[in-house]
């Protein structure tokens, strides 16, 4: 465990990636991150997010402060084969490589491993900060290293809680109570991948009325989570303001295989205020925005199967 200077210093960290969270939504741009952290009066940096691992010049032990997942560059993979284990719920994080094949190189990586290394055997908590898009990160704490395999080069990651695992008592946590921890946080790691793809492939404007404030757009699912047919890929997805994406779920706007719009006939025979007639019967018959690349389009079968449901529901 950590003396109580590290302690208190990595209770600041956790407060601090806490109030970025509350700040903007989870999804945090590295320009805020970079500002770090106050502790004792002095700023304190969450590392440069070059090297993957970083353990904080003020420190007293040898353990690191914080990780990082870095995100794919447009279609390529990201450089780090992070993944999510759904049957153990918990992450695996790769060790990281040296940079070139020299000395130095070499040396640095490894040191900043052992950095890793010693969170799992002092049982302290760090940060990871998930990378989703350019410039954008998810940050999760605390996180445990539960376990190292040199052989492999990762190491296993799982969510604490946020007060009862930061008390300088070590890990109090029982596993089902990380692993409910850790597959939650999956969940909206996997969420904000998707909203961010289904947005940038419409261009930050909803499918049906173009509006264009990000801050009102979501991430429709064609399909839902639970459907065979519903994974969350771009082409199950549709970029819709609040207000469409509540009135697609409520089955009172559809949308066929060929992408014309439907509003449900009730509501076509209804005379109302101008949110009615501009929000919804405007928009009957009409053909929604689509992605600019066919392979983010949506699905025709998916627009299929879920048209019936909506023909269905009147």
């Amino acid at each position: 465990m950590d003396d109580e200077h590290d302690r208190l210093l990595r209770a600041a960290a956790f407060d601090r990636v806490r109030a970025l969270s509350r700040r903007y939504d989870d999804l945090v741009p590295l320009s805020a991150i970079k500002d770090g952290f106050v502790f004792n009066g002095a700023r304190v940096s969450f590392g440069s997010f070059f090297n993957g691992i970083y353990r904080a010049k003020e420190l007293h032990g040898p353990s690191a402060l914080a990780i990082v997942t870095t995100p794919p560059k447009s279609s390529r993979p990201a450089p780090y084969e992070d993944t999510f284990d759904e049957v153990a719920a918990r992450f695996t994080y790769r060790f990281r490589e040296a940079s070139s094949d020299s000395l130095r190189a070499r040396a640095q990586a490894e040191s900043d491993n052992r950095t890793l290394i010693a969170a799992h055997q002092h049982g302290v908590p760090l940060i990871y900060f998930r990378g989703i898009a350019a410039g954008q990160y998810i940050p999760l704490a605390p996180v445990f290293v539960t376990g190292v395999d040199l052989e492999k080069r990762l190491a296993n990651l799982e969510v604490g809680l946020p007060i009862a695992d930061t008390t300088g008592d070590g890990m109090v946590s029982d596993i089902d109570s990380r692993r409910y921890a850790t597959r939650d946080a999956a969940y909206r790691l996997h969420q904000h991948r998707f909203r961010h793809a289904v947005l940038r492939a419409y261009r930050t404007r909803c499918t049906i009325c173009s509006l264009k404030e990000a801050s009102l757009l979501q991430a429709a699912h064609i399909m839902g989570d639970r459907h065979e047919l519903g994974d969350a890929v771009v082409v199950n997805g549709l970029a819709l303001c609040a207000i469409h994406h509540l009135a697609y779920d409520r089955n009172l706007v559809g949308i066929d295989p060929d992408g014309v719009i439907h509003i449900q006939s009730r509501l076509l025979e209804q005379v109302d205020g101008p949110m009615l007639k501009n929000g919804l019967q405007h928009f009957h018959g009409a053909q929604i925005l689509q992605p600019s690349r066919a392979d983010e389009r949506p699905d025709p079968e998916r627009l299929a199967q879920r048209f019936e449901a909506f023909q269905a529901a009147a």
